[in-house]
């Protein structure tokens, strides 16, 4: 097993949770049916604020992997001063799932997940300001895109440098996966209680 074999086997694994939080159903929950350019800033905004409170916290505790959490950190503090340097962190599933990890391979693994997820959800998001007529505030969401990539490399290069036995990378594959599924929990919740019906996962 290395990094990139699993985010494919991720990828693969979580196809339709990930694909449904890179949907349009993802950013009507996410800004409470509130379909507005300010509305999904703000969401943005409010997602990155809790990311970096997360990520700040482990790199704070961290041993060799502070500096990837140190990364992860200022990434989500560079979106949310990007957007709204004000914002509260969102109060969101994602980061209950995020805060259960303690060991720093397990974090890793989280730091995947996270990253996988929030790669379809601003995604989505540039999707929305092209619909929208916003070049502007489109390519603002697609260099932060491009942040999220960066991060995501180097979650994979440091689970390449950490994961030396398959204990470690079911560990890790486990930790993605729960801050996936925590994700998608919250997908479904959020639409359910607005009086929408999300598809079952096949």
């Amino acid at each position: 097993m290395d990094g990139t074999t699993l985010v494919d086997t991720l990828t693969d694994d979580l196809e339709t949770e990930l694909s449904r939080l890179g949907s349009s159903k993802w950013l009507y929950a996410l800004t409470d049916g509130d379909m507005t350019g300010d509305a999904v800033r703000a969401a943005a905004a409010a997602d990155a604020a809790a990311a970096a409170e997360t990520f700040e916290g482990w790199a704070a505790d961290a041993d060799d992997a502070a500096e990837l959490f140190d990364a992860l950190a200022a990434d989500a503090a560079d979106r949310r001063d990007a957007l709204d340097s004000d914002a509260d962190p969102a109060a969101r599933r994602t980061y209950d799932a995020l805060a259960d990890l303690d060991d720093p391979v397990d974090r890793t693994g989280g730091a995947l997940g996270y990253a996988l997820v929030l790669d379809r959800t601003i995604g989505q998001m540039v999707g929305f300001f092209v619909g929208d007529a916003d070049p502007s505030t489109a390519n603002q969401f697609r260099d932060l895109r491009d942040g999220v990539d960066d991060v995501r490399d180097r979650v994979v290069e440091t689970l390449d440098n950490r994961c030396t036995d398959d204990d470690q990378w079911d560990r890790a594959a486990d930790a993605a996966t729960a801050v996936v599924d925590a994700t998608y929990d919250d997908y479904v919740e959020t639409l359910e209680a607005m009086g929408v019906k999300p598809k079952n996962v096949c």
